[in-house]
């Protein structure tokens, strides 16, 4: 048996989350048997999940294994990498390694979610080496909108494996932003790079992103021309915009709030630890406002979670508790909302038109990405020289246009996976291949439910908001046999009840019929009689209305 023990497994790489979407990162690597989780993020809810607060991924693979995982490593402080954290560590018993600015953040959130568990935290900078049975890790700093960002590089007998985390190659950044190349050549240089996992999200771009400091004299010359009050909107942890927009705001003479929980509570962590330059007396707590005329103060507001939409929506509406939106504001929105924020954007813009605002959002001349552009996913992959490449991050479309770079870079074609949720690649010794799949997908989080939100929860809030609600209330003597009350029929969101009154009437007429049949019969079948009411109601509702409403019979007894 000797002869077949290099085909057994030696490493797998799975993405729990990250493929197929933008956010959400989470990706498995198994060298071994030590598992080790790298990033741990949420995302925000599409347009189909009604009341869903954000999504994490479905981690039922890591709790089948956890006796096998050895840490969880973490790239930068943003959502899409720390948010899942609060919603998971409770279930899992590994350390967390990542940057000082990052365990700051996930300390924050794990307060925010009275997160009670003692866990374990070590701090890693491009000096570190993290030691394990099987492998070691080691990091490189790089550019991204928040500072204190780290890629790492998984070294194993067979090769290393690269994670590049999210970034962007800008060289007007500098300090906490800066990219480390000279570190990423040495890693590269001193053992073959087995697979490179890099980000995706902005592959479909030609060219190179705008540098940061462009984009600050952009902020700069408008701050200068506008007369009315600022509103600017952005992520709560997108670091380099909020330092660019207090900067401009100091050399504009004005003063500057913040409006938003996470935001709040992101910055104060940041600052405490000195990651923000902030003249004497700039920041104003938001209840003076009113003191400081409309031509000297710049407003920061996010959303509850730290999105940059929710806060503009509420302005624009005039229901924010503390300021909304009026004629001659200026507004920013200094950020790309992830597409399934799209339509409530450009809802949210023309209510900020209406309310009286001037809109200023992102173009080609004046916006950066917070990802690296076609030019700098190439420079990423002619650094690192894989022999085998994972694009993650980004939309299927994304993933696809990143292999198509990674092949003008001169990797072979067949050596790229293109990988949805839960697909496992598998290496040998000798190759690598993807055939097996594990659990994987979305857990849905409303409130402080945890997954108890599925599909069926979803399909009855989407009929709820199509159709409406069908309530059939009736009382029944058990005794005697007969209908004491009812039947009361009520609606909400289905149709106008004075003008459907023969509707009801007939509904209620039909109710009485199956209720009177079924107190006939010898033994009352309560579960029975119910669904009974909705078929009849259903199908007589639907010739009618040619709707389908959510049909709730109430049957009590006394």
């Amino acid at each position: 048996m000797a002869e077949k023990k290099e085909d057994t497994v030696k490493i797998k790489i799975i993405p729990l989350g990250g493929v197929g979407e933008i956010a959400k990162n989470m990706y498995i690597v198994e060298v071994e048997d030590e598992m080790f989780i790298l990033d741990a993020g949420l995302m925000f809810p599409e347009d189909e999940m009604l009341g869903v607060d954000v999504v994490i991924p479905d981690i039922t693979y890591v709790k089948e294994n956890k006796e096998r995982l050895k840490g969880i490593f973490v790239s930068h402080g943003h959502e899409d990498s720390i948010g899942a954290l609060p919603y998971i560590i409770e279930e899992l018993n590994a350390p967390i390694y990542a940057s000082k600015l990052t365990i700051g953040l996930i300390k924050e959130r794990f307060k925010e979610h009275r997160v009670r568990k003692k866990q374990k935290f070590f701090t890693i900078n491009s000096e570190s080496r993290m030691n394990f049975k099987n492998c070691s890790f080691e990091f490189f700093e790089t550019s991204h909108t928040i500072p204190d960002s780290y890629g790492c590089s998984i070294e194993t007998k067979w090769g290393k494996i690269v994670y590049t985390g999210e970034f962007k190659f800008d060289q007007s950044l500098e300090g906490d932003y800066g990219y480390n190349m000279g570190k990423m050549y040495e890693i590269a240089k001193s053992k073959d790079v087995l697979a490179l996992i890099s980000d995706s999200t902005e592959a479909e771009k030609r060219g190179y992103n705008t540098p940061e400091n462009i984009i600050e004299s952009h902020i700069l010359s408008g701050f200068l021309k506008v007369r009315g009050r600022i509103i600017v909107s952005t992520y709560a942890s997108n670091f380099v915009r909020i330092q660019q927009v207090l900067t401009n705001a100091h050399k504009a003479n004005r003063k500057v709030t913040f409006l938003g929980k996470t935001l709040e509570s992101s910055f104060k962590v940041a600052r405490n630890l000195g990651y923000f330059d902030i003249p004497e007396g700039l920041l104003i707590p938001s209840h003076e406002l009113k003191k400081y005329p409309d031509n000297e103060v710049v407003i920061i507001a996010t959303g509850s979670q730290g999105e940059p939409i929710e806060a503009l929506g509420r302005m624009s509406r005039g229901s924010h508790d503390v300021t909304n939106i009026k004629e001659g504001d200026e507004v920013y929105i200094l950020t790309t909302p992830s597409s399934n924020m799209e339509v409530v954007l450009y809802s949210t813009i023309n209510d900020l038109v209406k309310a009286g605002a001037e809109v200023n959002t992102p173009t080609s001349d004046i916006h950066a990405s917070s990802h690296g552009l076609s030019e700098e996913l190439k420079m990423m992959l002619n650094i690192f020289k894989p022999e085998y490449f994972i694009p993650v991050q980004g939309e299927f479309k994304e993933q696809i246009a990143h292999a198509k770079l990674a092949t003008e870079t001169g990797v072979d074609p067949e050596k790229i996976f293109l990988l949805e949720k839960g697909d496992v690649v598998s290496f040998n010794g000798k190759e690598m291949s993807s055939s097996d799949k594990v659990t994987a997908g979305n857990v849905l989080i409303d409130g402080k439910g945890v997954g108890d939100v599925g599909n069926i929860v979803l399909r009855d809030r989407r009929i709820l908001s199509e159709d409406g609600i069908f309530i059939a209330v009736v009382t029944i003597d058990r005794e005697t046999r007969t209908i004491e009350a009812g039947p009361e029929i009520q609606s909400r969101g289905f149709v106008y009840v004075k003008e459907s009154e023969e509707l009801l009437k007939q509904s209620e007429a039909l109710v009485r019929e199956i209720v009177e049949e079924s107190l006939s019969n010898r033994r009352v079948d309560y579960s029975t009689l119910k669904q009974n009411v909705r078929d009849a109601l259903g199908k007589y509702l639907f010739e009618n209305t040619k709707r389908r409403p959510m049909i709730i019979p109430i049957v009590s007894e006394i």
